[in-house]
């Protein structure tokens, strides 16, 4: 599977959680194909965006919130949004855009998403801030389901693990036991190379005793 066959593969239960918190019961393929597009689209966008600020801002791909908020309302996230240059003039930051925001991922569109999801207490419970975030995701319990001993060695790196270490590779067959002992040894032999063919120019050239324009 190619990866980007991969991710949106991943990508699909989280829209389908999206649409059945919005009321659909069911959908055809080509219309869940096309929102998974979209989604992975505008998700790419806001990426590149938060990207293109942190490097902007403080010449680091590391974003802050300061880089998230200003890519956000480059894609139109944060709606209604006064220009910088409309902030500068009433001397008084704009929030509607980040308040319509707060509450709307407060509200109970994504309450309703959560709960599909298993992340969020069903209709009447009372939900735990401190514990919310130890209910599993679907991916998590899938990755558990299909692994026999419940390790995440079997993921480990790939996109749905950890980072796997660094591993030196070893050269079968030759004297160096490592690419970073074999390129050590090339270095080594170039230099060689160069120190014997400046020797031989240097031989080669007559000394100012036994030049013939000594003498003259």
């Amino acid at each position: 599977m190619s990866s980007h066959a991969l991710y949106t593969s991943l990508l699909r239960p989280p829209v389908l959680h999206i649409l059945r918190a919005a009321g659909f019961q069911s959908t055809k393929p080509a219309v869940l194909d096309t929102l998974v597009d979209l989604t992975a689209r505008y998700l790419v966008l806001l990426a590149r965006t938060t990207a293109s600020h942190a490097l902007i801002n403080h010449n680091d791909l590391t974003p802050t919130i300061t880089d998230v908020r200003m890519a956000l309302q480059d894609v139109g996230a944060l709606r209604p949004q006064r220009s910088v240059l409309e902030e500068q003039c009433r001397g008084k930051e704009d929030l509607r855009g980040v308040e319509a925001f707060l509450e709307w991922m407060a509200g109970d569109v994504n309450r309703g998403i959560r709960r599909i999801a298993g992340l969020a207490a069903t209709e009447g419970e009372v939900v735990d801030v401190n514990v919310l975030g130890e209910n599993e995701d679907f991916l998590t319990a899938l990755k558990k389901k299909h692994s026999k001993t419940g390790e995440e060695s079997r993921y480990q790196g790939t996109v749905l693990g950890k980072t796997a270490d660094e591993k030196a590779v070893r050269i079968e067959g030759g004297q160096a036991e490592s690419i970073q002992a074999w390129e050590a040894s090339l270095r080594e032999k170039g230099q060689m190379h160069k120190s014997q063919t400046m020797r031989k120019v240097n031989s080669g050239v007559p000394s100012a005793e036994s030049s013939p324009l000594s003498e003259i």
